[in-house]
C-alpha cells in the first residue's frame, strides 16, 4: 500500500507508526490478538489527531527532521515496537523516542515536543491515507470521512508532489 510508505520515506523518525495510529484507516494486518491499537487510544487523543491542522512550518520541520535523521543513519522503523504497551499519544511518543537517543534532540531542535511531533506525524498520515483513499475503494472502505479533517487532506495534496519527491530519493537511497 503506497501510503504506508509515503511517511516512512517522508517521516523516517515516526514510521513505526502511521499504520497502527492513522485514524484506523488502513485494514489490521496483524494477526487477531494484536488489535487495532488506535482503538485503544483515549478519545481525547484521537480528537486531537482530528483536530491538528497541518502548516507549512509544520510540514517543513517534518521534512527537516526526516533529512537530518537520514543523515544521522536513525532508522525507527527497524524498531522493534510492543503495540500493547501503547495506550496513548505520549505512549506512542515515548516508544519512538526510546527507539533511538538521537530521536529526541533532534525534534526538539526543530521546535516540537514529542507529543506535537506525534500528533504533526499522525495528522499527515491521515490526510495521506484519506487522499489516497478518494481513488482506491478497497482502502475507502477503512477510512471514516466523518473523522477526516480536510483541511489536512487539502494541505497534503498540495504538497504531494514534494513528499513524492522526497520518497524518490529516499527509494534511490534504499537501493
Amino acid at each position: 500500500m503506497k501510503s504506508r510508505y509515503i511517511l516512512a520515506a517522508l517521516l523516517a523518525t515516526a514510521s513505526i507508526a502511521p499504520g497502527a495510529f492513522a485514524q484506523q484507516a488502513a485494514p489490521a494486518q496483524q494477526p487477531a490478538p494484536a488489535a487495532n491499537p488506535a482503538s485503544q487510544i483515549p478519545a481525547s487523543d484521537r480528537a486531537a489527531i482530528q483536530n491538528y491542522n497541518l502548516n507549512d512550518d509544520v510540514f517543513h520541520r517534518l521534512v527537516a527532521v526526516s533529512k537530518e535523521a537520514k543523515k544521522q543513519g536513525i532508522k525507527p522503523k527497524d524498531a522493534q515496537t510492543d503495540f500493547s504497551k501503547i495506550h496513548s499519544l505520549d505512549d506512542l511518543a515515548k516508544t519512538v523516542t526510546d527507539s533511538d537517543a538521537r530521536i529526541g534532540p533532534l525534534i526538539q531542535k526543530n521546535g516540537f515536543s514529542p507529543r506535537d511531533f506525534m500528533l504533526a506525524n499522525l495528522a499527515l498520515t491521515n490526510a495521506a491515507i484519506a487522499s489516497e483513499a478518494k481513488n482506491n475503494p478497497q482502502m475507502a472502505q477503512y477510512v471514516d470521512q466523518s473523522k477526516v479533517n480536510q483541511k489536512n487532506v487539502a494541505f497534503y495534496e498540495s504538497h504531494k508532489a514534494e513528499i513524492n519527491q522526497l520518497m524518490s530519493e529516499d527509494d534511490g537511497a534504499a537501493k
